[in-house]
């Protein structure tokens, strides 16, 4: 199967509580290619692509993120794969 991409604004206590790290840790033991940052307006936003079913794995995964983690909500859409080698932390946007 080709891999498919999706592209997460993951809302509410997921600053400060190690949240980009879980995800370059979860994406990479997924297989995952793709980048996570903060945003200045206290989200984190996510590309993630690969094999979908370790794609809709992360998503699933990504509901409740490490253990001081406060997820409200996910919203997630899907994009264009851009053919990503890795998966990184990138700065705040």
């Amino acid at each position: 199967m080709p891999p498919v991409a999706r592209h997460l604004m993951i809302h509410g206590r997921v600053q400060g509580v190690w949240y980009r790290a879980w995800t370059v840790e979860t994406a990479r033991g997924l297989g995952l290619a793709g980048w996570v940052r903060n945003r200045a307006d206290g989200c984190v936003e996510a590309l993630v692509e690969g094999e979908a079913a370790a794609v809709a794995r992360f998503v699933a995964l990504a509901q409740d993120g490490p253990p001081a983690a406060k997820v409200a909500r996910i919203d997630v859409a899907e994009v264009d794969v851009e053919g990503l080698g890795g998966f990184e932390k990138r700065g705040t946007f």
